[in-house]
């Protein structure tokens, strides 16, 4: 007996209804699959500045031992410009695969957004995966100053008020806000020049400018050798780099805490089972990079993907409020 059109439209939608489900637990299966096998291709890690630089001369070193652990090649590519922010967008409209990520900092990730008008948000289109390191800011001058403690130089900089200049890497960098933050707890008078790249440093060496907020690795060859005296430390806590030199906060400045860190971000979707495979590796191959990090003027961090995401966060206000209260924006 023929069935009616109603019976047969009913099998059909049936039988669609099982194709479906059965393509459904396929796809689940395939992509459990790659998560379990990850990687299974070679992986690009994005760093968005320079060649040789602080960015990159950490993520070299964490993507040769990802490398090794993981028996899969980590390629690194520098895609430099517009503070971070191109390197960082690139990542951030990647396929959510895990085989494009970026090592960042903090002003991509929690200050560009308060200077630029940025086309993505990158806490909402990139998914961390760990912090990597925490590199604090130093207060350096030159040996010809008589300065050699935080009461000396607050001494020296309201005697000579408005005739100093500060030097930073640019306008919204970690270094430009180090010094900001320490006028503004004192009521100091100081002439801001931003550099781009070394400059900077040539002219604090000869004195053009009086005193810089620089991340320990940038300077600490010149410290050792005499070049720079070491003032303080912005971290809230003393640098593994440099033990015997204070920070800001136990010289008189609870609370004071300012610097660059480093960290791994994905793109956002980036399936779950291939951030807990990086950050359990990385968490796992941090030490042996801790002897080289140190001597470098970074300090190792490490820790869980979630941990890293509500630290992202609460820098991002501490950095927007910080600039609104300045009322700049970037070169």
């Amino acid at each position: 007996m023929t069935s009616s059109p109603a019976i047969t439209l009913r099998r059909r939608i049936a039988t669609g209804a099982l194709l479906a489900s059965a393509l459904l637990g396929s796809l689940a299966v395939t992509g459990s699959a790659r998560a379990d096998t990850y990687p299974d291709k070679p992986v690009k890690v994005v760093v968005a500045f320079t060649a040789g630089g602080t960015t990159d001369i950490l993520t070299r070193s964490v993507a040769n031992l990802l490398s090794q652990r993981l028996k899969q090649t980590f390629i690194v590519e520098n895609k430099p410009g517009a503070g971070g922010n191109i390197g960082t967008e690139y990542v951030a409209r990647s396929a959510p695969d895990g085989y494009t990520l970026i090592v960042d900092s903090v002003g991509p990730i929690a200050v560009n957004s308060s200077l630029n008008k940025l086309n993505y948000d990158p806490l909402v289109d990139l998914v961390p995966v760990i912090q990597l390191a925490d590199v604090p800011n130093v207060l350096v001058v030159p040996p010809d100053l008589p300065i050699h403690d935080m009461k000396e130089f607050l001494v020296y900089a309201k005697a000579h008020s408005g005739k100093l200049n500060y030097g930073s890497t640019g306008i919204g960098t970690s270094s430009h806000l180090s010094s900001y933050m320490l006028m503004q707890l004192n009521g100091l008078q100081a002439t801001h020049v931003p550099y781009k790249g070394a400059d900077a440093l040539n002219d604090l060496l000869t004195g053009r400018v009086q005193f810089m907020f620089a991340t320990i690795p940038s300077v600490i060859g010149q410290i050792k050798a005499g070049k720079l005296r070491a003032i303080a430390v912005s971290s809230a806590r003393r640098s593994a780099s440099m033990p015997d030199i204070p920070s800001v906060a136990e010289s008189g400045f609870p609370g004071f805490e300012a610097g660059s860190w480093f960290g791994m971000f994905a793109p956002k979707g980036t399936p779950p089972e291939v951030i807990a495979t990086l950050n359990t590796n990385i968490n796992r191959l941090l030490p042996e990079l801790k002897d080289k990090m140190i001597a470098e003027g970074a300090d190792p961090v490490g820790g869980s993907a979630a941990d890293f995401g509500k630290f992202t966060q609460a820098e991002q206000r501490k950095w927007s409020a910080l600039i609104k209260q300045m009322n700049t924006k970037a070169e």
